[in-house]
């Protein structure tokens, strides 16, 4: 599930919460600068919530060498859904040798920064 659908599920779920007083998307609520998420005011107060996903970069080079069925490949991990990243993309590959291959997101191409998520 994409950011913007993700999204529209959300809104839908939290206005028919008979304790949210008023539930927005960012956008309407003035936030121009996320374009996922909701602002939901409750009777303690108003919060906002951004959802943000994951580029496909990452996730696809993973998916790719893992469909690929290298019988010397043991154990692949991604480095976006560790605990603490740092904002690091990436994945290390680790081989039935124990020898491991990193591999890094160096820069993210400028049409993929822009990439605006459409929903599936």
């Amino acid at each position: 599930m994409r950011p913007q659908r993700f999204s529209d599920l959300m809104l839908d779920l939290a206005k028919n919460e008979p304790t949210a007083s008023r539930v927005q998307t960012l956008t309407k609520a003035g936030d121009t600068e996320h374009p996922f998420g909701l602002t939901i005011t409750l009777a303690s107060g108003e919060s906002r919530w951004q959802f943000t996903g994951q580029l496909p970069g990452e996730a696809w080079l993973v998916a790719v060498l893992a469909t690929a069925e290298c019988p010397e490949i043991k154990t692949i991990e991604r480095w976006s859904t560790r605990a603490t990243t740092g904002g690091r993309k990436g994945l290390t590959a680790t081989f039935h040798n124990g020898v491991r291959i990193f591999a890094r997101q160096s820069q993210t191409p400028r049409a993929a920064r822009d990439l605006t998520l459409t929903p599936v």
